[in-house]
């Protein structure tokens, strides 16, 4: 994949990563973290974990795949495109009222984008991760 769809892709896989990450196994979080975020090539992955490109590639796929379910079933991502354009429309629209509103309401706007833009906690993240893992050991 070349281009503009390469782009997108890369886009998509790193923002399902950011809601999705902490649900797959240490070994897909790895293996996505060096293709999609440090750019490394199928070749390099293989190289590094002493295993064939192939294998790299159907791990790779796998969590996809897992990322793409994920999203299916919980639209987290989804609900977030969403909620940003929500604000940011609410945002231009406010800065179009008069001055004493503006201040009230954009305080608001920002208190709505604190809490989107905040993730769950670090135990939350582990919870998930075991329930997870234990999921996959049956």
């Amino acid at each position: 994949m070349h281009g503009e769809n390469a782009l997108q892709k890369t886009n998509r896989i790193n923002v399902l990563f950011d809601f999705y990450g902490p649900l797959l196994t240490e070994k897909q979080q790895t293996f996505l973290k060096c293709y999609y975020h440090d750019d490394y090539s199928l070749g390099e992955i293989a190289d590094d974990f002493a295993i064939s490109r192939q294998a790299v590639y159907e791990h790779l796929k796998r969590s996809e795949q897992a990322l793409e379910e994920y999203e299916k079933k919980l639209r987290l991502a989804a609900r977030h495109t969403q909620l940003e354009a929500g604000l940011e429309l609410l945002e231009e629209l406010i800065g179009e009222l008069p001055p004493p509103w503006r201040e009230t309401l954009g305080q608001a706007a920002g208190r709505l984008r604190r809490a989107e833009s905040e993730q769950p906690a670090d135990s939350e993240h582990r919870a998930l991760h075991e329930r997870r893992s234990s999921e996959e050991g049956r």
